[in-house]
């Protein structure tokens, strides 16, 4: 729990400020979980210190977007080369439903172990399935496993009115709601939760499943109007494929971007996750509205649904942030995988000047916590809360790179991350959760996933 220390050695330090201060060098002094000075620092008297050598220090990570729920529905065989709309049906729609209370909270543990041990100390979570059949909150459940950790929690409300069923009644349709029981839930969990200063540790947020297929527009625009008289961010799907394109157009004669705006879903307190298939006419009223994005590039990329320009909107200096997405369509959950699949999906498909690491990095960083409205963290600054990752560079993966400060994006695999924290209170140390037990949670997790895959042949 020390919120006092100096981090200290470090090869360099990557603040996740724009153009020349987004690097520099020295040791970092964190008093009462603030940053309170950088540069060449003796230690004090009694002083603790982080051995921060061989290693590179970056804001902590931003994860803006994910399902996790999903972490136990990895790599399910009929989904691997799948698309978006049979994936939905094969995995998400097909074991939503055995998912109990025990299984949403180890699932949650091991999103939130993957997520922590690559850098995450912020994670917001788009849950959307809430049954009558539950004798548990989902949102209680999440919050209290976030808490475990000690990351920072956004807790992205989902759900629907409206479903969709598959294969004639075979595959149980993820429950849907009266508008108002919604509202209602949201409010409650708010209640509970919902601390909205620059510095919060928990935030909920109005985030229904899919605009374009879980709601009318009237209630869409009640969303907009509730979640906005509440102080509450909006977020969701958008733009995911093509088809979503195409189905958009034929109903409202208007592209997604366009016609979500006429809902009242644009401004700095929406983001959208995907956004795949935006045209520049819809990049530019994310920019001009400060809508942001959540990017999530390698389940785009494992669903074949395609790469965000999210480039462009960052070019024009809009809002553009980071994101794994659900476990189910992206079986490396982590943050560094998120970071590498950016720096090189872009690459693969716009040339090799598309991004630099930089910027991804920042997406991560700052722009996360723009997105989140966190405005306490995000960089490495004085006066910022120390949401701080140590990236340990001695790993044999490491070794040779000449340009040290970009090696969280550009190296890939698993993170070695020496120590992290959130204000100041240690979340990773020496590369492990000291409070976790593994082994258990590994036996936990295989038990539930071979319970499930039976009862899905059954």
């Amino acid at each position: 729990m020390m919120t006092n220390f100096l981090i200290k050695g470090a090869r360099g330090i990557f603040t996740g400020l724009a153009d020349n201060r987004a690097r520099t060098t020295g040791d970092i002094r964190v008093r009462g979980g603030v940053i309170a000075q950088i540069g060449a620092l003796a230690p004090e008297p009694g002083e603790k210190i982080v051995d921060a050598s061989g290693c590179v220090v970056t804001p902590g990570l931003v994860n803006t977007h994910h399902h996790l729920f999903q972490s136990l529905m990895k790599g399910v065989t009929d989904g691997l080369d799948s698309n978006l709309f049979r994936w939905l049906r094969v995995v998400p729609y097909t074991y939503w439903d055995k998912l109990d209370e025990e299984a949403l909270r180890v699932s949650a543990m091991v999103g939130m172990a993957e997520l922590a041990l690559s850098g995450a100390t912020t994670i917001a979570d788009h849950h959307y399935i809430f049954s009558d059949a539950y004798d548990f909150d989902p949102a209680d459940l999440l919050f209290d496993t976030a808490s475990k950790f000690g990351v920072r929690f956004v807790f992205c409300r989902g759900g629907a009115t409206m479903g969709r069923s598959f294969d004639e009644g075979r595959i149980k349709p993820i429950p849907t709601e009266p508008l108002a029981k919604m509202l209602a839930s949201v409010e409650k969990s708010a209640g509970r939760w919902h601390d909205a200063s620059p510095d919060s540790m928990r935030r909920v947020v109005l985030a229904p499943t899919t605009p374009t297929f879980s709601l009318d527009e009237g209630e869409l625009r009640e969303m907009a109007q509730t979640a906005r008289s509440s102080g509450l961010r909006m977020h969701t799907h958008l733009s995911e494929t093509s088809d979503y394109d195409a189905w958009t157009e034929s109903k409202y004669g208007m592209r997604p971007i366009h016609w979500i705006g006429k809902q009242g879903w644009l401004g700095p307190d929406v983001w959208f996750a995907h956004l795949t298939t935006m045209d520049d006419s819809e990049i530019q009223a994310l920019y001009e509205t400060g809508t942001g994005m959540a990017h999530c590039p390698q389940a785009n990329a494992r669903l074949g649904s395609g790469v965000a320009p999210a480039d462009k909107l960052s070019r024009l200096g809009g809002n553009v942030s980071l994101a794994v997405d659900g476990a189910a369509a992206n079986e490396a959950a982590d943050m560094t995988s998120a970071l590498y699949a950016a720096f090189t999906v872009h690459r693969a498909t716009k040339g090799a000047g598309a991004v630099a690491a930089d910027e991804i990095l920042r997406w991560a960083t700052a722009g996360g916590a723009k997105v989140l409205g966190l405005d306490a963290a995000g960089t490495i600054e004085l006066g910022k809360s120390a949401d701080i990752a140590i990236f340990d560079l001695t790993n044999p993966r490491y070794l040779g790179q000449h340009d040290f400060y970009a090696s969280p994006v550009i190296s890939g695999g698993q993170a070695q991350v020496r120590h992290s924290f959130v204000q100041g209170r240690e979340i990773v140390r020496d590369g492990k959760l000291p409070w976790l037990d593994m082994e258990q949670l590994a036996a936990d997790a295989n038990r539930i996933v071979a319970r499930m895959a039976a009862q899905v042949v059954a």
